[in-house]
This record gives C-alpha cells, structure tokens and sequence, in this order.
C-alpha cells in the first residue's frame, strides 16, 4: 500500500473546510504513514474518503463521517498495528476489537 488518502468534497455544498479540517486530522495521526493525501473538488453532494482509491467512507451511504471512524478506517488500511488512543475506544471500522 501507498498511503495515498483523497478526500473528495462537493464545492456546491461548501464543504472544503469540513475536508481540510479532516484532511488535517489525519495528516497529524498518520504523518509517518502516509505518502500523500489529497483534497478533490467535486460536485453534487459528494464526500467521501479514499485509501489508495479504495472508497473507505461515502456520505451518501454513513452520513458525515465523525473523524475518529475515519481515522480507523485509514488505520486499518496503512497501519493495522498502530494504536489510536482514545479512538480506538469504540472498536476498529471493520468492527474487530484492537
């Protein structure tokens, strides 16, 4: 795996800062770990969250993403063995125990 996260949000809708927040939360989790992550402009309600283009989170099918389910499901994809503290409290995205 590359470590390559694009976040795709909808202009129409405004939501560059809500993907630049979350692009900022996990560029300070997985700083080691990734090798690059992406803001990209779309349209028609769109946000969602890829891991080497793998889709990891769809606003049309979870609702928004609250940061720490995000933050699993990239963990579990560039780094399985890394501890998120308190994030980690409710269980890994693909719903095993840490």
């Amino acid at each position: 795996m590359s470590g390559r996260v694009e976040i795709e949000y909808c202009t129409q809708c405004g939501w560059l800062p809500r993907a630049a927040w979350l692009a900022q939360e996990l560029l300070t989790t997985f700083e080691a770990e990734l090798t690059q992550l992406a803001l990209r402009p779309g349209k028609g309600g769109v946000f969602v969250v890829r891991v080497d283009d793998e889709v990891v989170w769809d606003r049309r099918e979870q609702g928004f993403p609250e940061p720490t389910a995000v933050k699993r499901a990239v963990r579990d994809r560039v780094a399985p063995d890394k501890p998120l503290g308190h994030s980690d409290r409710s269980g890994r995205a693909d719903g095993v125990s840490p």
